[in-house]
């Protein structure tokens, strides 16, 4: 799939604000309102875009107390064995492969301590888990929805 400029820059207009109209992203792109969803449609099929979606404030429904765990797995533990597994848990919101010690990087939201440590209790019931390390988070610094856009090109004259 190749993207041009003008594909890159409707990307980071919708990670800035899905909500915004074709007609609005059009203005700031120089295109159509159906030319632009032209694009965000090939985009979608694609699989450069996968959806739609609110981005909400963990904290404004309760669930205030994050942590980063990593996990340590029998040997013959495959991603598609931890991906399972880690789909089971409601408190799960990402899971990943890592380089290093630890076979995953698991990163948990809970409403309260009591509440994580119930997850953390049932992610180390996992068969092939054999151990965890937990790093709680004290404040999310930079959070962002995506990676960064590309820079829009500068005219020199």
């Amino acid at each position: 799939m190749q993207m041009d400029a003008v594909d890159q820059r409707i990307i980071a207009l919708l990670v800035a604000d899905a909500r915004a109209s074709y007609a609005e992203i059009g203005s700031k792109v120089s295109l159509s309102a159906p030319a632009v969803k032209r694009r965000v449609d090939r985009l979608r099929s694609d699989g450069v875009i996968k959806g739609f979606t609110a981005v909400i404030e963990p904290s404004a429904v309760g669930w205030t107390t994050e942590a980063f765990v990593e996990l340590f797995c029998t040997g013959r533990t495959t991603p598609a064995q931890i991906t399972v597994a880690t789909r089971r848990h409601p408190e799960v919101i990402g899971a990943y492969t890592v380089s290093g010690q630890a076979d995953a990087l698991v990163h948990l939201r809970a409403a309260d301590i009591g509440h994580l440590e119930q997850a953390l209790e049932r992610l180390r019931a996992e068969s092939f888990v054999t151990s965890t390390r937990s790093m709680i988070v004290l404040s999310r610094l930079v959070e962002t929805a995506t990676v960064a856009p590309a820079p829009e090109p500068t005219i020199s004259g």
